[in-house]
């Protein structure tokens, strides 16, 4: 069996998927995503059973998992995967169809509408890119005029990122949220992300506990991994008052921060999944 494992550098995830691999005695290849160049007219990587994807650029991973999936490689996770993940939109509207519940979300293309639809919603909301990661370029909204600033300055620095306005409306975490991990058809584990800022990822200095996978937890992270296209996904989840609600499901998952407090062996899980489809026990 060949493994490949397309990387942008090597954290501490890759190194623990390398140890997972090397403690099995299986082989696999780094594939440097600044170094990788792909003949399109030819099938480079089809000596690989199955091509790992743990790329930091959401470009270069839905690019490349294009490319693997059109020649026929199998992937973790797949080009599908990756290009509803990678978008916000993209994601709740695949929730949505799937009837996961999740928060309430406007869209709208200009200021003048965006505005509009914040204060339909009414707030605060949260302003999101639709590509972003790490909480990164989030935006509470408590007012118009927090609004209508937020939405000049979007507008000005005139990238794709910010030229589409999503709106969520905002969700009082009581100082935390869940993320569950889900591999295959399962919820693997689950953690509590707890902090004293909105914002609650551990990139951000959120801070990690384990939380129980209840039947009702297992049901909405598998439910949401199904609808987004099922492999190997975090989900973040909020709980509500009216029960628990799907923020975003993440396709590059990190998990550094979860084995210690969970007590599961994430890595262990990823490769078990992985073999399951080099072999084609798993699609």
């Amino acid at each position: 069996m060949k493994i490949g494992i397309l990387l942008s550098q090597v954290r501490k995830e890759e190194k623990l998927l390398f140890e997972e691999f090397d403690r099995r005695g299986i082989p696999y290849d780094r594939i440097d995503d600044r170094e990788v160049i792909f003949d399109l007219h030819r099938k480079d990587f089809s000596h690989y059973d199955v091509v790992v994807e743990r790329c930091i650029n959401h470009s270069r991973a839905l690019h490349a998992l294009l490319i693997l999936n059109m020649q026929g490689v199998k992937t973790v996770n797949t080009y599908e995967v990756a290009a509803v993940c990678g978008d916000k939109l993209n994601t709740t509207v695949h929730l949505i169809k799937a009837g996961v519940p999740c928060p309430p979300n406007f869209v709208a293309f200009t200021e003048e509408s965006a505005l509009k639809a914040i204060e339909k919603m009414g707030y605060p909301v949260v302003l999101k890119p639709a590509v972003g990661s790490w909480g990164r370029l989030l935006s509470k909204v408590n007012d118009r005029e927090a609004a209508e600033a937020i939405l000049e300055h979007k507008t000005v620095l005139g990238s794709y990122h910010h030229s589409i306005f999503y709106i969520q409306k905002y969700v009082e975490k009581r100082g935390r949220d869940i993320r569950s991990f889900v591999v295959g058809d399962k919820t693997i584990c689950a953690i509590y992300r707890t902090s004293p800022h909105w914002i609650t990822n551990t990139a951000r200095g959120g801070v990690a506990a384990n939380c129980p996978v209840t039947d009702a937890l297992n049901d909405i992270s598998v439910r949401a991994a199904r609808a987004v296209g099922g492999g190997v996904v975090a989900i973040d989840i909020f709980e509500t008052d009216a029960g628990l609600m799907v923020n975003e499901v993440n396709y590059t998952m990190e998990f550094r921060n979860s084995i210690l407090p969970t007590g599961v062996n994430i890595p262990e899980k990823i490769v078990d999944y992985v073999l399951e489809v080099a072999e084609g026990r798993k699609s």
